[in-house]
Formats: C-alpha cells, structure tokens, sequence
C-alpha cells in the first residue's frame, strides 16, 4: 500500500521519514511518552532512523499505517493503525498515538484521530478499530471517548512494552456507531 496524506482544519499527516529522525527523537524525551506506550526510553536518534525505516515496510506490506502529525511544518506527534487485518465480514486496527508536550490539551490528538478514523473505515473498509492504553492512561482514554469508542474493560497484563507488562483498557469503535461519547466506567463523569 502507498503511502497516504491526511489534512484536517490545522494538521497534516504524513508519514514520518529519516528526515524527522531529530524532532521525534526530541520528543520522546518526555517521559511521558514512554510511560504509557511502547517507546523505548530512553531514545536515541538510532531508535527514531529504525522506526523511521519500520514505518515504510509497514506501509509497503500494509500491516500498519502511521502518520506524523505536523502543525505548521513541525512535528508534533504521531498516531497510526496497527495489527491491520482484514476478511470477507471486514477488518480490523488498533489506533495509537502520542503528542508533544507543547502541543497537548488543544484538541490535536481528537482532530488527527478524527481523521485517521474516517480514513480507516473508508478507505481500508475496516469494520472495528479498538483502542488500548495502559489502565490509568486519562488523557487517552479522554480523548477516545469523545471519538465514540466504547469502553469494554480491562485486560489483565494486557499491555506489554520495554518496561514489563500493565494493565490495559480496551474500547472498541465500529463503522456503524455513532460516535458520540458514551459513559466510561472508569471515567468521572466530570472528565
């Protein structure tokens, strides 16, 4: 599969190259990130060139699809589909992502993925994209319940990076939902 470019209201995505080596690098200083996703921490320039070169073969392959979110030029984070399957009823993908600290609480994450989303049912056909985070992750899981998805639980040890494995909450999206936030259990109300 080719690679593709997404553009929303104030994004574009497009898929990260040896060029964006450094800014992903610099971002995934925050240790923030690999807290609660399978970056490796700490990050060196070499984990960003193999990523990088990964990004393309999946796409070339189409098991995953990963874009870097840009505003105005830079990068800003990145977000993807992985563990893409596909059959006769309809495939299949688990979104991801992360964002820079700079660029966090305005809304980007929900833009990008709104558009990632709409991409994936429309152009891959996918029938359910779930998402998972390691239980406790707030400004994920936020952000995935004002995308529509569907808290469905915990799974135990489910969620297994460079660090060991944790808990892990699982929501699922499907093509025909509606897509407005429902009550999530292990959300405040407030949230």
């Amino acid at each position: 599969m080719e690679p593709v470019t997404l553009r929303t209201a104030r994004l574009e995505l497009r898929t990260p190259t040896a060029v964006d080596a450094e800014a992903i690098t610099d971002a995934c200083q925050d240790p923030e990130i690999p807290r609660w996703t399978v970056v490796p921490s700490p990050y060196s320039i070499e984990d960003a060139q193999h990523f990088t070169s990964l990004v393309a073969k999946q796409w070339a392959n189409g098991e995953e699809c990963t874009w870097a979110i840009r505003r105005d030029e830079k990068l800003i984070g990145m977000i993807g589909l992985h563990d893409i399957t596909g059959n006769a009823a309809g495939g299949q993908a688990e979104i991801g992502y992360w964002i820079a600290r700079d660029a966090r609480g305005e809304g980007l994450v929900t833009e990008a993925a709104g558009a990632v989303i709409d991409w994936g049912f429309a152009e891959l056909g996918l029938t359910r994209i779930e998402w998972r985070a390691v239980a406790g992750n707030i400004a994920s899981a936020r952000t995935a319940r004002s995308l529509g998805f569907r808290y469905e639980g915990t799974l135990r040890q489910g969620h297994s990076s460079p660090r060991g494995r944790a808990d892990a909450w699982i929501a699922g999206l499907l093509r025909t939902d509606d897509r407005f936030p429902a009550e999530w259990s292990v959300l405040d109300d407030t949230e």
